[in-house]
C-alpha cells in the first residue's frame, strides 16, 4: 500500500513539473480539445443553427477572452472609466508587440453604461509590454480595492435580468464565489448618498469552505446589507420577520438560483470538462437542479422574478427544469419575455423538444421508452411535456441560450420566471393537522426534506406561505412545533412496541465547517456609546441599534453595523440559520485612545455608512491636500493647504474624517466625493487606508501610480521622466509593500514616527470569525 501511495506521488509531481516546465499557456498540453460523444450529442439536438456547427466547435476550442466589470455602485464607477478610457485603452490601440498590433479592449455592447470590456490579450503578452504591465497592474490593484471584477461576460447575465431596486429582498441561492452577488449588492447601492438601502442580500452556499470565498467578494464592496449563509439550497431555512410587532415569512422579492451544472458551456475555460464530459453529468444532476428551483419559487413572493441559470448548453438542465416547474406550478409561474431588455445580446431562444442520450450512446425521445432498469437514473421530468396545448403554453421560447461562436463568450442557459400566486402545494395543504398520525404521516411524505426539524431549514407558514415541497403538508409556527413534538413522540412510542418498525426519531440540523464568533448587538444604552456619541458628535438618528460585535464577553475590539433590515432578520432567525458572515466594519478599538476621547477609531471599510452620522472631526480636504495625504507617511500639518491646515489645527488628537466635495465647475479634478480615514497627530496628519485604495484614489487624480518589478532598475531616461509626486507613491509603495494588499495599513506603522500616534489593538479584522 505503502509502495502504491509514494508511486502515486511521484507521478503526480512528475505531472506537475512537466507542466511547470512547459512554458505559460502548455498547462494543458496534454488534454486534447476533442470530445466526440459531445459532438455528435449537440449535433444530434440540433441547438445550433444550421450550417454553424463547425464554427461552435472551433469556438469551443479557443480560449475565453478576458472580461472586466467596473463595479457600478459606487459613484467613482465614472471616474474609474475615465481613468481607462482615456489613460490606458488609448495607449494600447497604438501598440505592436513583436509586429502584432494589439488589439484594444472593446466595450460588451448589451452591458449598459459601457461598464464591462472584453480583451484577447493574453497574459504572456501583458508581460513583454511595460505598457500593458502598468495596465496589469491597474487591473489587480483596482480589482483588490473592489472598483473593477473580473468576471466571464455571460456571467453577468442574471443580475441584469433581475431588474433589482434598492428596496428589494434578494436571495442567491449558490452563490460562490461571489461575482454575480457582488453585481446584486452593486445595485442595491446605485444611490450611493443612501448609506442604508432598504434591500438586503443574503447569499447562500452549501460548500463551507467557498463560503468564505464568497465573504473575500463581498467584503470588498463594504456593504452593510449583505449576509453570507452556509445551508444546502435545495432546503434552505425558511425565515421570520418581525413587521409591525408580528411575526411574518420572508418572501424575496428577488432569487437568483444559478445552480451547480455540468458545466458544458465552460470548455473555453475549464478545459479538463473536455475529457470528463459525458451525458451521465446533466442525468444526475436534474433532480438537484429542480429541487433547488422548487425551494426557490416557494420563497419568492408574488410578483417577485426568480432568473434560474446554467453555464451548460444541455436541455436536461436547462428547458428540463424549467418545463418540470411550470408544470408544477399549475399556472403559478410564467416565463417572462426578456427580449427586449438586453438589446445588443445574442442568444437563441429555448427548444420545445429534446431528446436524451446516455454514456452508451442510447437515445430517448419519450419516458415511456426508458426500460424498467434506466428508471431511477432516467426520470419523466428530463422529456419534454406530450400535451402539445400544455408544452405551448410553457413559452420555453422565451428562455434564452448563448453560444459561444456568435459574440465569443462562454455558453449559457438563463430563464426569468415571474410568480404570479402562491404555488398550489400550499393552497392544497394550507394548516398541518395537530393529531400525532397524521403529523407523523406528513414527516415522512417523501420530500427531500421531510425528516428535517422545524428549527432547522424548514419553518412552517400561514396559510398564503410557501415553504416545503409538493407533498409536504405546512401549517402555522405553533402549530408545527405541536405536531413535530407529538411526530416525535409517536415515533418514540412506535418503535418501542413490538414487532413494529416505526421511522428513526427526528434529527436536530447539524452545522458544519468552522464554528463561528456570535453576533451580538448593542443596546442604545450601551456604554460604549457615551464616548463615541461625544467624541463623533453622532446626529439623533444614528441607529444605534444597528450596531454589533462579535463577542458577548471582554472587551469589544470592533463594531460592525448591518442594516436594519438584517438586524430583523439576525434577531428572529438566530437558531435556523447558519450565518458566515454580515456587516461593515465601522469602528476599531486602539490601546492608547482613551487619553485622545474614545477608545474607537473610525475604519476605512465602514466610513461611506458612517459618515453621514458624523457631525465633528471632519476636515474638508482640496485635490493637493490628498496627494500629500496619500503620498507621504505622516505629513505635518502645515503641509496641508491654508483651509485644511485651519480646521486640522481646531481639532485635538484622535481620529478623523477627511472629506473631498467635488467642484462642479472644475470638471479637470474627480467629479464624485471622496471620503478617507485619517489621524490627527500632535503635529502631524496621517490617512488610514489600505494600500490598493491609496493607489485607486491617487489614479483617480492623475497621479501615475506603477511600481517596478523587484530587482528591475528604471533607465536612465525614466529617471530623469520621473516627476516629484511619482517618486514619493513610489516610496510609500516600496515602504507598504510588505503590508498586505487588503485590510487597512494599521496604526502600529506610524508608532516609530510620532509618539502621539496610537497602537491598534490586534485581533480580527474581518467580521468573519
Amino acid at each position: 500500500m505503502g509502495k502504491r501511495s509514494r508511486q502515486r506521488q511521484k507521478n503526480q509531481s512528475t505531472g506537475r513539473d512537466s507542466r511547470d516546465n512547459a512554458g505559460w499557456g502548455n498547462g494543458y498540453a496534454d488534454i486534447v480539445k476533442e470530445n466526440k460523444l459531445f459532438e455528435s450529442y449537440y449535433k444530434e439536438l440540433g441547438l445550433v443553427p444550421e450550417g454553424e456547427f463547425e464554427q461552435f466547435m472551433d469556438a469551443m476550442r479557443e480560449p475565453l477572452p478576458a472580461t472586466i466589470r467596473i463595479t457600478g455602485y459606487k459613484s467613482h464607477a465614472k471616474e474609474i472609466l475615465h481613468c481607462l478610457k482615456e489613460k490606458y485603452f488609448k495607449d494600447i490601440q497604438e501598440l505592436e508587440i513583436d509586429g502584432q498590433k494589439i488589439e484594444a479592449p472593446q466595450a460588451l455592447s448589451w452591458y449598459p453604461d459601457e461598464q464591462a470590456w472584453h480583451t484577447n490579450m493574453s497574459r504572456k503578452i501583458i508581460r513583454k509590454s511595460p505598457l500593458l504591465e502598468k495596465f496589469h497592474q491597474f487591473l489587480v490593484s483596482e480589482t483588490e480595492s473592489g472598483n473593477i471584477s473580473r468576471q466571464e461576460a455571460v456571467s453577468m447575465l442574471p443580475p441584469l435580468l433581475l431588474k433589482i431596486e434598492p428596496h428589494h429582498k434578494i436571495l442567491d441561492m449558490c452563490a460562490a464565489p461571489g461575482s454575480k452577488t457582488a453585481q446584486l449588492i452593486e445595485m442595491l447601492h446605485a444611490d450611493m448618498d443612501v448609506p442604508f438601502p432598504e434591500g438586503f442580500v443574503i447569499a447562500n452556499d452549501v460548500d463551507n469552505k467557498r463560503c468564505y470565498l464568497l465573504v473575500h467578494q463581498a467584503k470588498r464592496l463594504n456593504s452593510p446589507c449583505i449576509m453570507v449563509v452556509n445551508h444546502d439550497a435545495s432546503c434552505i431555512p425558511t425565515l421570520h420577520i418581525n413587521s409591525g410587532g408580528k411575526r411574518d415569512v420572508l418572501f424575496y422579492d428577488r432569487i437568483l438560483c444559478d445552480v451547480p451544472c455540468s458545466g458544458d458551456g465552460t470548455l473555453r475555460k475549464n478545459i479538463d470538462v473536455w475529457k470528463k464530459w459525458t451525458t451521465s453529468n446533466s442525468l444526475h444532476l436534474h433532480g438537484l437542479q429542480l429541487r433547488i428551483a422548487v425551494r426557490g419559487v416557494e420563497q419568492l413572493a408574488v410578483g417577485g422574478r426568480m432568473v434560474y441559470s446554467t453555464c451548460s448548453l444541455n436541455p436536461i438542465e436547462d428547458e428540463a427544469v424549467i418545463a418540470a416547474l411550470l408544470e408544477k406550478s399549475e399556472g403559478a409561474l410564467e416565463l417572462a419575455d426578456s427580449s427586449a431588455d438586453l438589446p445588443g445580446l445574442k442568444w437563441m431562444p429555448g427548444v420545445s423538444s429534446w431528446k436524451l442520450m446516455t454514456k452508451e450512446g442510447m437515445w430517448y425521445s419519450d419516458w415511456s421508452e426508458v426500460p424498467s432498469s434506466r428508471q431511477t437514473q432516467i426520470r419523466p421530468t428530463m422529456f419534454p411535456p406530450t400535451d402539445s396545448e400544455k408544452l405551448a403554453s410553457m413559452h420555453l421560447e422565451r428562455c434564452m441560450r448563448i453560444l459561444p461562436h456568435h459574440q465569443n463568450t462562454g455558453g449559457f442557459f438563463v430563464a426569468v420566471l415571474v410568480k404570479k400566486a402562491p404555488m398550489p402545494w400550499n393552497k392544497r395543504f394550507p394548516k398541518m393537522r395537530k393529531d400525532v398520525s397524521s403529523s407523523s404521516a406528513a414527516q415522512t411524505g417523501g420530500s427531500p426534506a421531510a425528516s428535517l426539524p422545524t428549527d432547522a431549514p424548514h419553518l412552517a407558514e400561514s396559510v398564503e406561505g410557501e415553504g416545503g415541497g409538493p407533498e409536504r403538508k405546512l401549517g402555522g409556527e405553533a402549530e408545527e412545533e405541536e405536531a413535530f413534538k407529538g411526530a416525535s413522540l409517536a415515533q418514540e412510542t412506535a418503535a418501542k412496541q413490538d414487532g413494529v418498525c416505526g421511522p428513526p426519531p427526528l434529527k436536530k440540523m447539524k452545522l458544519f465547517g468552522y464554528k463561528e464568533d456570535p453576533f451580538v448587538f448593542l443596546t442604545e444604552d450601551d456604554p460604549v456609546f457615551t464616548t463615541i456619541q461625544s467624541f463623533y458628535d453622532l446626529s439623533p438618528d444614528f441607529p444605534k441599534l444597528n450596531v454589533l460585535t462579535r463577542t458577548h464577553e471582554g472587551k469589544k475590539r470592533h463594531l460592525y453595523m448591518v442594516s436594519k433590515e438584517l438586524r430583523n432578520m439576525l434577531l428572529n432567525n438566530s437558531e435556523r440559520m447558519k450565518v458566515i458572515n454580515t456587516g461593515v466594519k465601522v469602528w476599531s478599538r486602539n490601546s492608547d485612545g482613551e487619553e485622545f476621547g474614545c477608545a474607537f477609531r473610525l475604519a476605512q471599510e465602514g466610513i461611506y455608512t458612517l459618515q453621514p452620522y458624523i457631525r465633528s472631526r471632519i476636515i474638508t480636504v482640496s485635490v493637493e491636500d490628498i496627494k500629500v495625504l496619500l503620498t507621504q507617511e505622516n505629513p505635518f500639518l502645515s503641509k496641508l493647504q491654508d483651509h485644511a491646515h485651519a480646521q486640522a489645527k481646531k481639532l485635538g488628537m484622535g481620529s478623523i474624517v477627511l472629506k473631498y466635495i467635488p467642484n462642479p465647475s472644475n470638471p479637470a479634478e474627480p467629479q464624485c466625493s471622496i471620503q478617507l480615514c485619517g489621524w490627527r497627530g500632535k503635529t502631524s496628519i496621517r490617512a488610514f487606508v489600505p494600500r490598493n485604495e491609496r493607489f485607486h484614489y491617487l489614479r483617480m487624480l492623475g497621479v501615475e501610480v506603477f511600481k517596478d518589478k523587484q530587482g528591475q532598475k528604471p533607465s536612465d531616461g525614466e529617471k530623469e521622466g520621473k516627476e516629484g509626486e511619482e517618486a514619493e507613491v513610489q516610496k510609500v509603495t516600496e515602504e507598504e509593500s510588505v503590508a498586505e494588499n487588503e485590510g487597512e495599513l494599521d496604526l502600529g506603522n506610524g508608532e516609530e514616527n510620532r509618539s502621539s500616534e496610537p497602537k491598534a489593538d490586534s485581533g480580527s479584522q474581518g467580521t468573519s470569525g
